[in-house]
């Protein structure tokens, strides 16, 4: 089958917050009227990470270059001159690559944490350069203290894929008071100022929290990748559709975490589009869609189940992915803690009080014809509560959270045409009572993937397609509006190319657009970028 012929170059991928500098948007007479062997390095639309004024220090994480599935091993040491309570940190990675190769997902761990999450870009035969930062300030916990580091951007170098992937990753310390971090300028601030106090992982599967612990989250850095079907997991359809990838519930994913073997949180994983994604790599060549140079982790408030995680013991901790078959590998999901203590108890205690589960609904209906067709409806519901007594008294926290997807996929013989419409949404609703006028923070999150891919004549395959990330937060507090924030990142690319010749008679084409909006109570950003045949037409900002 053609598709999947092409598909096949989709190997692993995914990168953070990105902050580029590059030359200024060319004319429309300096557009070339096909790709080249060079075009402009990788840019997102994307706001850079804020940096506080005053001192900094800098130190070295990782510095390596990627031939192959051997992880880059070292050290990491905090530095000497900017104290241990920082207002930021910010982590860099600069990176570089040439020849041809495909794109690739990295991380990095310091202290067995995973603090980055990435992927690249692939490169022109002249070579690329690309820089990413992310705001990490939350993990300053594990950075007080010298670590072990690991990182690996996994890749194969051989006589056809030359790309040797060059990085060189830094964090900055800013020195002064420990802030919440945010990557958004007009992110609301939502949790306590403070950072925080300890970030555990899992021992073999297992949690065991300080026993005076009065707020836990757990992050997830869930990713569907590896070059199988799980990487293209929304395109999956059950038996009997005649499709390349098979999953006998069809595409609906749901990432659970359970304590105990209850169910304690449910998320919608994000639609990554890596940089070869759907069979096109000149639409990615300078324009990643949205969280392909980002993956941020899905995050759960465990905080209903403190009472019962705070008895010393450890406790079972389970992620995994609904929908995926039996036996079919190809998601990852590393797992952080994230522990605030109460300073004045040795043990706080608590109890869950709620726990109700919505059964999980998931259709998927074949449709024969000369398009074949799979619509596809699921959704679930889950809300769990639970209190914690601590020094300043009984705090209660609900969390509500509902999953929708709804999606049309259709496609004909072979493949040559294959088109699809989805829609996610990730509903939240985490009330805190006590201490205080009951505060609420209403996040809804929306993700969109609308394309299709068609080979025609002369195997000329096209692709156009528009994807989405919207988030709408808003936190309410005695009845009253106190933060909010909208989020709409929309991407939109349309290019064509020649299959099965030489690089050099592809004559590839093709038009990409990110516009990212992200205003709110804390003010206002919005970028838009441009693209043709891989030469940046358009970069302007404003509100």
């Amino acid at each position: 089958m053609k598709r999947r012929i092409v598909m096949s170059m989709l190997a692993g991928a995914t990168l953070l917050a990105t902050s580029f500098l590059g030359a200024a948007p060319a004319r429309s007479a300096d557009v070339p009227a096909e790709f080249g062997t060079d075009w402009h390095d990788p840019i997102t639309a994307g706001p850079p990470v804020t940096r506080p004024s005053g001192k900094s220090c800098q130190v070295t994480v990782a510095e390596a270059q990627f031939r192959d599935f051997t992880p880059y091993r070292g050290t990491y040491t905090p530095p000497k001159d900017c104290g241990d309570r920082w207002s930021k940190v910010v982590l860099r990675m600069d990176g570089k690559v040439k020849g041809r190769q495909y794109d690739r997902l990295g991380y990095l761990q310091v202290g067995g944490v995973e603090i980055f999450r990435t992927s690249t870009p692939e490169p022109s035969p002249d070579g690329i350069e690309w820089s990413v930062e992310k705001d990490v300030t939350r993990y300053s916990d594990t950075l007080r203290r010298g670590q072990d580091v690991e990182m690996l951007i996994g890749n194969v170098v051989n006589d056809t894929y030359t790309g040797v992937i060059d990085v060189k990753v830094t964090l900055t310390f800013y020195a002064g008071r420990s802030a919440e971090a945010t990557d958004y300028p007009a992110a609301p601030r939502t949790r306590p100022a403070a950072t925080p106090d300890r970030v555990l992982t899992l021992q073999n599967g297992t949690l065991t929290t300080p026993r005076n612990s009065e707020r836990i989250v757990a992050e997830v850095y869930a990713t569907g990748s590896g070059g199988g079907c799980e990487e293209f997991w929304y395109l999956s359809a059950p038996d009997p559709a005649p499709y390349s990838c098979k999953a006998a519930g069809g595409p609906y994913r749901e990432v659970q975490i359970k304590v105990d073997g209850r169910l304690a949180g449910i998320a919608a994983p994000f639609p990554h589009v890596w940089t070869g994604g759907w069979s096109n790599p000149f639409l990615w060549y300078v324009i990643p869609g949205p969280r392909a140079f980002d993956v941020k982790p899905i995050e759960y408030d465990l905080t209903p189940f403190a009472g019962i995680l705070n008895d010393g013991r450890p406790h079972r901790v389970e992620v995994s992915v609904a929908g995926v078959p039996e036996g079919q590998s190809g998601w990852s999901a590393p797992v952080n803690v994230l522990v605030w203590q109460d300073a004045k108890s040795a043990h706080v205690a608590g109890k869950l009080t709620a726990h109700r589960v919505g059964d999980l609904a998931n259709s998927s209906t074949y449709t024969p014809g000369s398009q074949h067709r799979v619509d596809t409806e699921g959704g679930h519901r889950l809300t769990v509560a639970g209190y914690v007594d601590t020094s300043h008294g009984r705090v209660t926290t609900t969390v509500r959270r509902s999953l929708a997807n709804d999606s049309a996929h259709r496609w004909t013989d072979g493949e040559n045409l294959d088109a699809l419409d989805a829609t996610w949404t990730d509903e939240e609703s985490i009330t805190v009572d006590g201490r205080g006028p009951a505060r609420t923070t209403r996040t809804q999150r929306t993700y969109t993937m609308d394309g299709s891919i068609t080979i025609g004549a002369g195997d000329r395959l096209r692709t156009v397609l528009t994807l989405g990330d919207r988030a709408a937060v808003v936190t309410t507090q005695d009845g009253r509006r106190t933060v909010w924030s909208r989020l709409d990142d929309t991407y939109t690319g349309d290019a064509a190319w020649t299959l099965n010749v030489p690089r050099d008679q592809r004559h590839a084409v093709g038009t990409t657009n990110e516009r990212y909006r992200l205003y709110g109570s804390g003010g206002c950003y919005d970028r838009s970028l441009t693209t043709v045949q891989g030469v940046l037409t358009e970069d302007r900002s404003g509100c």
